[in-house]
C-alpha cells in the first residue's frame, strides 16, 4: 500500500511530496520546491531514502531543493522532456524575479505515456501543457493517484500568464488528459489540498470549458 505525506514549503506553500511503499519502505518524491533540510528531515523520521525525485515542471517553486536532496541522497531527477528550456533560464522559471537565480539539469528527460518504474512502482508520464509548455503529471494506476502539479487543483486550475503559459493548452490538458482518469483517482496538486478527478470533473470551473 501507498503512503503519501505532504511537505509543504517555501514561499508559496508549494507542495512537496514524499510517497512511499508502507511494506517495501522505498519511496520518491515529487517537487522539492524550497527548503532541503526540511524535507530530509521529513524521510528520516519515516526511515525512507528516496529513489528519485519528479519534478512536474520547472517554476522555481517546484525545483530550488531539488539540487541539495538530489546531491544528498545520490539520486536522479525526472522532468519532462520539453522542460528542459524552462529549467536552464532563469528568467523563465521565475527564479530570477521571485528568489535568487536558479538553474538545474534534470537527469531524465521524460515523453508522454512513457512508463517508468520507481521504487517499485510503476508510474505514466502524463504531458499536461498548458501551466507551461512542458509540465507533466505523474499517474500510479494500482493506487490510483495523480501528482498534478500546477495543473489541477482543487476546484482550480493553474495559471497561463507566464512564459510559456497556454489557456488553450491547459483546457485541452485537462479536458483531454485528465479528465479521462478514473473517477477514484486522488490528486495530488502542486497547492493547496487534495482531490479526486470525480469530484473536479463536477466542481472545476474547466470542467465547463471542455
Amino acid at each position: 500500500m501507498m503512503r503519501i505525506e505532504t511537505i509543504m514549503v517555501g514561499q508559496m506553500g508549494t507542495n512537496c511530496y514524499l510517497a512511499w511503499d508502507e511494506e517495501s519502505k522505498r519511496g520518491f518524491l515529487v517537487d522539492p520546491g524550497e527548503q532541503a533540510d526540511k524535507i530530509i528531515r521529513v524521510c528520516s523520521r519515516y526511515e525512507i531514502k528516496p529513489e528519485a525525485i519528479l519534478l512536474t515542471h520547472g517554476h522555481f517553486d517546484h525545483i530550488m531543493a531539488a539540487k541539495k536532496v538530489k546531491e544528498y541522497y545520490q539520486i536522479p531527477v525526472y522532468a519532462g522532456i520539453h522542460e528542459e528550456e524552462l529549467l536552464a533560464d532563469a528568467e523563465k522559471n521565475l527564479s530570477a524575479m521571485w528568489a535568487e537565480g536558479f538553474t538545474m539539469k534534470a537527469d531524465e528527460l521524460v515523453v508522454d505515456n512513457q512508463k517508468i518504474e520507481i521504487a517499485g512502482m510503476k508510474i505514466t508520464v502524463i504531458e499536461t501543457p498548458g501551466h507551461t509548455s512542458g509540465g507533466v503529471c505523474y499517474y500510479i494506476e494500482k493506487e490510483h493517484v495523480l501528482f498534478a502539479g500546477d495543473t489541477l487543483f482543487f476546484e482550480s486550475y493553474g495559471r497561463t500568464d507566464f512564459p510559456g503559459g497556454s489557456m488553450f493548452s491547459l483546457i485541452r490538458s485537462l479536458g483531454k488528459k485528465l479528465f479521462v482518469l478514473p473517477d477514484e483517482t486522488d490528486v495530488y496538486p502542486g497547492h493547496g489540498q487534495a482531490t479526486s478527478i470525480g469530484y473536479e470533473k463536477t466542481h472545476n470551473p474547466a470542467a465547463g470549458m471542455r
